[in-house]
């Protein structure tokens, strides 16, 4: 099977103990194992962390290509620098804390090998807190392309943490850039302008890891404000009317500053996700 490469950044705020649940996950775990992990050290972090990057960079000397930068530059920025240093050209992205289930990236190279036209294929993703199998939902992503085209015009239809994509197609338009919260989105925006394709596969490939901090995450002045740019940035090059740019904006203002954060938890759980029976 062709060889990839998957692209993951740490940062002072992250725990060791989850880094090292999810960097097992994407290695130690998979029916076919990565080539190459790119793993962006995002500014000084803390000395349990750089022990632990230390070490799997000694375990698995032939796979991490760890990149230390000496400032915190955001996530943008250090998935950019990622996708450039990757070797290969099937990249693979992955967040420091979350956990692949077992045959994702079987799952993935399948399908690319399957569909040449596409260049970015995404998947379903599950939420738990604390416990891996302590699931609270499932975010369920439109599958076909312009199912995908569509849904994008209202919220963003790819799970980021689950996606894989060819390097020549996120190169060409311009790589990850740094857009507060939102650097998947306008990267998405910005195929879908240069017309790629997209897919999402119907399983789930990733468990995300939750909690109250993530949807306070998502609320507040400077979030709200970083999706109106988005959203202008839309309307500017025709993605969506008017009346489409108004209702986005309603809705998000609404759930991002009008309500608390336990309200917020609870619309996301229930209206923006699968609610899980498990």
């Amino acid at each position: 099977m062709k060889k990839y490469s998957v692209i993951t950044s740490v940062y002072k705020k992250d725990k060791p103990e989850f880094v090292r649940v999810a960097l097992d996950s994407m290695l130690v775990e998979q029916t076919v194992k990565p080539s190459e992990i790119v793993l962006v050290r995002d500014g000084q972090v803390t000395a349990e962390l750089n022990s632990l990057i230390n070490e799997y960079e000694v375990r698995y000397l032939d796979i991490f290509n760890i990149i230390r930068l000496e400032q915190n530059g955001g996530l943008g920025k250090a998935l950019q620098l990622g996708v450039e240093k990757a070797k290969y050209d099937i990249i693979a992205r992955m967040d420091s804390d979350d956990i692949c289930l077992p045959n994702r990236f079987e799952v993935q190279l399948k399908y690319l090998n399957r569909h040449p036209e596409v260049d970015i294929v995404g998947g379903q993703m599950t939420e738990f807190i604390d416990m891996p199998e302590n699931i609270i939902g499932e975010r369920v992503v439109p599958c076909t392309n312009d199912e995908i085209y569509d849904y994008m015009k209202k919220r963003c239809a790819l799970n980021h943490v689950t996606v894989m994509f060819r390097k020549e197609a996120v190169i060409k338009t311009g790589n990850y850039q740094d857009w507060f919260w939102n650097e998947d989105y306008y990267l998405w925006v910005r195929m879908m302008m240069a017309k790629c394709k997209f897919a999402n596969v119907p399983e789930v490939l990733v468990n995300v890891r939750s909690g109250a901090d993530q949807y306070a995450r998502r609320g507040g002045m400077k979030y709200f404000n970083s999706e109106v740019r988005l959203q202008k940035y839309m309307l500017e090059h025709k993605m969506i009317s008017w009346t489409r740019f108004i209702y986005n904006i309603a809705i998000r203002w609404t759930i991002q500053i009008a309500i608390p954060n336990n309200v917020r938890g609870w619309i996301f759980r229930i209206f923006a996700r699968k609610n899980s029976k498990k």
